[in-house]
């Protein structure tokens, strides 16, 4: 007898069935090699650190922080937190979650990782800024450095007001990845 795979669905039940096995197949081998490596990460996550920082998620810096603090001898010694906005995001009323969630990272990077100091890393040109303020700065750099000064000046407070045993490093990057500290 001659089945006509056309008039049913039994071709799609073998394929859905075959795609389910291979899913399968995927995540186990998946998991598989997250268990080889968790021996690894938790060895590695043993040690202290020295900073956790944060930073915006603005793709034209990435590479920048990451080669900033490289050169400052953190590479591999720092944890990472990232936040539209860097400074704004962990405290604009807009998104009040996401200074929660800062805060709770700081809380894990000293529990786990023995965090001595958080370093934050706000950056020129920020659209964060123009969303969450309604202001675009880059136009008035004096300007700029104030707002940034501000708002950074604001969370270093509330960082020190929760965990005095920290120290507080505030910093502002150019977008050609040079860094000044902002008092």
């Amino acid at each position: 007898m001659h089945h006509d795979h056309a008039d049913c669905s039994c071709h799609d039940r073998q394929t859905t069935g075959d795609r389910r096995t291979f899913l399968k197949l995927a995540a186990l081998g998946g998991g598989a090699m997250l268990l080889s490596a968790t021996p690894l990460r938790h060895a590695a996550a043993a040690g202290n650190v020295e900073a956790l920082l944060l930073s915006c998620m603005d793709y034209r810096l990435v590479d920048d922080v990451v080669r900033y603090m490289d050169g400052r001898g953190l590479n591999n010694n720092y944890d990472h937190v990232i936040l539209a906005g860097a400074g704004l995001g962990a405290l604009t009323e807009k998104e009040p979650a996401w200074g929660e969630t800062f805060f709770k990272h700081v809380e894990v990077a000293k529990a786990l990782h023995g965090i001595k100091k958080v370093i934050v890393m706000d950056h020129r040109d920020c659209g964060a800024y123009k969303v969450f303020l309604g202001q675009d700065l880059k136009g008035d750099p004096a300007k700029e450095t104030a707002v940034h000064a501000e708002i950074l000046g604001k969370l270093g407070m509330k960082i020190r007001e929760k965990h005095p045993d920290l120290g507080v490093e505030l910093l502002l990057m150019a977008l050609d990845g040079s860094v000044e500290k902002i008092a």
